[in-house]
């Protein structure tokens, strides 16, 4: 039974690395090095994102633990849209000792010591039901002094206090997701996570980033920027992508020197639309307009793949 090798297979190592404290937390990534390859040892490594959500379960799936019911009900969506081969196959929802799980594939088991990058899409990773609440908050002003003592206004600093919507608006801007609409939440190279990755922000800086992830390799780079352009390509061909706003998902980038794949991953802050509501994914967010600036960030990021290509 799949649940009694679950039970006794404990995850060896698991470290939550360069988690950015913004509104959605970083991807549920496991990134599994094999060494010797021949030899199928693993080592579990959650790079970012809630630690101990992820458990290896039968051969090339994994359980991810249910933060949010939704996101089960989002991967059933997706395995009957157009789109289901740019997201990791779900297999079922189950319980498993008091506690719901996904059963979905497991993106690195066909890869030998990946090196993997783990990019949060969009202009806004917060739903707007987390910023209605208006009222100034003292505890948020001084997390935002804590971060950038010249970020509050006059007002805010009279009042010594700032609301929830500012303060995940200042939190965005420290990266590169409200102007690029996507930032480089975690990567692992051969051999070892990189943890300094919260001041990438500028294309100059997101372009060296991706020189690093590529590893001076045009073949892979060159086959990425194919995979994530078909990405592109099916999103806005896919009748579940417009019809949903998708927050706080992220892009998943694998390669081995040999193979590549990129996948998009986390639905948990992904919503349907209401009745009568379309959106771009590329026109900026107002309250009330769903706007989330997926296709504007992957627009972005094709154009930062693109740039870190040599030009043969």
């Amino acid at each position: 039974m799949l649940g009694d090798s679950c039970d006794k297979l404990p995850i060896l190592h698991i470290l939550a690395l360069n988690a950015l404290d913004l509104s959605a937390p970083a991807s549920d990534i496991l990134v599994k090095e094999k060494g010797p390859c021949e030899a199928r040892r693993r080592i579990w490594i959650q790079l970012s994102g809630h630690p101990g959500s992820l458990t290896p379960a039968g051969p090339g799936t994994l359980w991810k633990r249910l933060h949010d019911c939704n996101e089960s009900e989002m991967y059933e969506k997706l395995m009957k849209d157009s789109a289901v081969g740019i997201v990791p196959k779900f297999y079922r929802k189950l319980e498993f000792k008091g506690e719901l799980f996904v059963e979905i594939r497991d993106l690195l088991y066909d890869f030998c010591d990946p090196y993997v990058l783990d990019i949060k899409m969009g202009t806004r990773t917060f739903l707007e039901s987390e910023v209605s609440n208006n009222v100034a908050r003292k505890d948020l002003y001084l997390k935002m002094k804590a971060l950038d003592p010249s970020a509050p206004t006059p007002e805010e600093e009279k009042e010594l206090a700032v609301t929830k919507l500012r303060y995940m608006t200042f939190r965005e801007e420290l990266s590169s997701t409200c102007e690029f609409g996507f930032r480089v939440e975690a990567m692992k190279l051969r051999g070892q996570p990189v943890s300094d990755l919260k001041k990438v922000r500028t294309k100059n800086e997101l372009t060296q980033t991706f020189d690093r992830f590529f590893n001076g390799n045009p073949k892979i780079r060159r086959k990425m920027l194919e995979r994530i352009l078909d990405i592109r390509r099916q999103f806005e061909n896919s009748s579940f992508f417009k019809s949903h706003e998708v927050v706080g998902s992220s892009i998943l980038m694998i390669h081995d020197e040999c193979k590549v794949g990129a996948w998009i991953i986390d639905f948990g802050k992904t919503r349907k639309l209401p009745d009568g509501v379309g959106v771009t994914h590329r026109n900026p967010w107002k309250p009330g307009n769903h706007e989330e600036g997926y296709l504007f960030g992957l627009d972005n990021l094709i154009d930062v793949v693109r740039s870190a290509c040599p030009k043969k």
